[in-house]
């Protein structure tokens, strides 16, 4: 496990009783820098969706915990916020939850000279993502995909 995989463990384990008092769930964790500067985000979920006040008080709440145990080398920003309406799927969870909604498939490589698909999560296992394209189940290897999110429907 790398450094930032470390610090993703590390704020998943103590966020956990901030997120369980605030009554909403995590959703994921990333570690990442954009440009010159590194951030640290938790994105938050809760049945209805959350609001600006729940990230606010998972915020308040855990940056205290943030600079007691001062964990993270990297000087960082950190960020609570919902994962939005066009959520990335990238964990087990994420994708039991979307079974039977319309998700956005953007592969690496074209499938038959098209790289982009929208269609309705059937399943998934563990190397393999199916989705029902125009009536027609195609199945992509995770490998393959590039991003895999919620479709927008607007």
């Amino acid at each position: 496990m790398g450094k930032h995989e470390e610090y993703e463990q590390k704020t998943r384990e103590l966020i956990a009783p901030v997120l369980k008092e605030a009554n909403v769930e995590l959703y994921d964790i990333d570690f990442e820098k954009e440009g010159s500067d590194w951030y640290l985000r938790v994105y938050i979920d809760k049945e209805g969706g959350v609001d600006i006040n729940d990230c606010e008080t998972v915020s308040r709440a855990f940056n205290p915990i943030l600079d007691k145990e001062d964990y993270i080398e990297e000087t960082y920003i950190f960020e609570v916020s919902s994962p939005g309406l066009g959520r990335q799927l990238k964990k087990d969870i994420h994708f039991e939850k979307s079974l039977g909604m319309s998700v956005d498939v953007k592969t690496f490589k074209p499938i038959d000279k098209c790289k982009e698909f929208t269609g309705i999560l059937k399943g998934y296992d563990q190397n393999t993502v199916t989705v029902t394209v125009d009536d027609k189940d195609m199945i992509f290897t995770r490998k393959d995909i590039a991003i895999i999110r919620l479709s927008l429907d607007i």
